[in-house]
């Protein structure tokens, strides 16, 4: 959420004004509200708040009046009639103005460049970064990234995230979803690696009673779930071939049809997708179809590895570990220079999950309200060694005399990965499907996929 950011808003139309709080409060800003600039000055100390958004005309005085009232940034709101009179408030100091009717990714966008280039920063700003909710970021990768959320969310198109596991994927897609025209309406999260092979075309696009054994009734998919919203499929890549066809007639002919349905029906989604593979490379190897691969590849964005993004790590750490404190309601603790040193030099390989886990391990052992490097459990060592043998073959692993639980994970999935599907697996290991998928993800071992005869 965007902690610390208050905003007044001052319109005279009670269902406008109800409507505005709805909208800035699903967007995580805290909101207080007035009729009129009278109310304004007599509720409110009007300093105090990171922006004040108002409406020109309103009873007894215009919105105009209160740019001098306030060192706050002042956004005016008026009519497209009125232009010229909102081009005069920026010359009395209003930092910028919305004409109405305005789309309501238009208004959150508004706000989010007046606190970027005129808000006032709380001591929780640092925990979070616009337009990502929960992203922090400072490095140039990440100011790109923040840029090209921004000029998505405001189109219609097909948005393909790239970026290694634990890197916050569905947090961006988030972003994109709450910026967007079609925020209204709650985004449908799909992992389609944790979905067994043999359910996911009835997940995704549903089913007519009698069409396979068990469909006892007829099934709403997700797709049409999502219909006047946004889509996110997570981990696209593990769709499977025939899967892949639906989603495809979806994209070109917004349509879906049920598994065991003669009957198509129309839908209206965004699709978000998002993968940590090589679609480009399953293309060739015929595990993902090319008129797919096109069709999804409009708009990429690419979010960063956390060993590349510099002194992100370090600030990144002080903020995940002052939220965990006060998630866990535990007193504020600090980092060791050595625990400092050791999240900078280390490789995160599970990037920011693998951080948070880390952090979270270390506040719940702490004794002392300094968090030493032992406690963050980082092997610098086998850091370094597994970046530098990250390309040799699997078949290594088998020759390891004693072997770790990690080091067991990844050989037994090795050798029986041909023989058990992923059911089967994860049965035998003693976890879930989707803890099977991220150990995969963890160890860089995919998932293998029969190829269409």
């Amino acid at each position: 959420m965007v902690a610390g950011h208050h905003i007044l808003v001052v319109e005279d139309e009670a269902i406008i004004r109800s409507s505005l709080r709805r909208l800035l409060e699903r967007h995580d800003y805290k909101v207080s509200e007035a009729g009129s600039v009278k109310e304004a000055l007599e509720e409110y100390d009007i300093n105090s708040f990171d922006v004040v958004l108002s409406d020109l005309r309103l009873p007894g005085a215009p919105g105009t009046d209160l740019i001098k009232a306030t060192t706050s940034p002042v956004l005016i709101m008026t009519s497209y009639s009125s232009i010229r009179s909102a081009i005069d408030s920026m010359k009395l100091g209003a930092v910028d103005y919305i004409a109405k009717p305005f789309e309501h990714s238009e208004l959150i966008e508004s706000v989010a460049k007046v606190l970027r280039e005129h808000g006032t920063r709380s001591e929780h700003d640092d925990e979070f970064e616009p337009p990502v909710l929960g992203m922090i970021g400072s490095c140039p990768q990440m100011m790109e990234l923040f840029r090209r959320i921004r000029k998505v969310a405001l189109t219609n198109s097909t948005v393909l995230i790239n970026g290694e596991s634990g890197t916050g994927k569905e947090l961006v897609a988030r972003a994109i979803h709450n910026l967007s025209s079609r925020c209204d309406n709650e985004m449908i999260s799909v992992n389609c690696a944790a979905i067994p092979e043999n359910l996911i075309e009835s997940e995704l696009f549903g089913h007519e009673k009698g069409a396979f054994t068990g469909a006892t009734a007829t099934r709403t998919g997700l797709v049409e779930a999502a219909h006047g919203s946004t889509l996110f499929l997570d981990e696209i890549g593990e769709l499977p071939l025939e899967a892949q066809a639906r989603l495809l007639r979806v994209l070109q002919e917004s349509e879906i049809r049920k598994v065991g349905s003669v009957q198509s029906k129309k839908v209206d989604v965004r699709l978000v997708v998002a993968t940590h593979r090589d679609l480009k490379q399953l293309v060739v190897d015929g595990l993902f179809r090319e008129d797919l691969y096109y069709r999804i590849n409009v708009m990429t964005l690419l979010i960063p590895p956390l060993r590349d993004r510099g002194n992100d790590i370090l600030e990144l750490a002080e903020a995940i570990l002052q939220r965990t404190c006060k998630r866990l309601k535990t007193p504020i603790l600090h980092f060791s220079d050595g625990a400092s040193l050791a999240i900078s030099k280390y490789s995160w390989p599970g990037n920011v999950r693998e951080l948070e886990n880390a952090i979270e391990r270390a506040v719940v052992l702490a004794e002392e309200d300094v968090i030493g490097e032992e406690l963050l459990a980082i092997d610098l060592e086998r850091s370094t060694s597994t970046q530098k043998d990250s390309s040799e073959s699997p078949a290594t692993l088998s020759q390891v005399d004693d072997l770790s639980l990690e080091d067991y994970f990844q050989r037994f999935v090795i050798e029986h990965e041909d023989s058990m599907n992923e059911t089967q697996l994860a049965k035998k290991l003693g976890i879930s499907r989707k803890c099977l998928w991220e150990r995969r993800q963890r160890f860089g071992i995919p998932r293998k996929k029969k190829q269409e005869a």
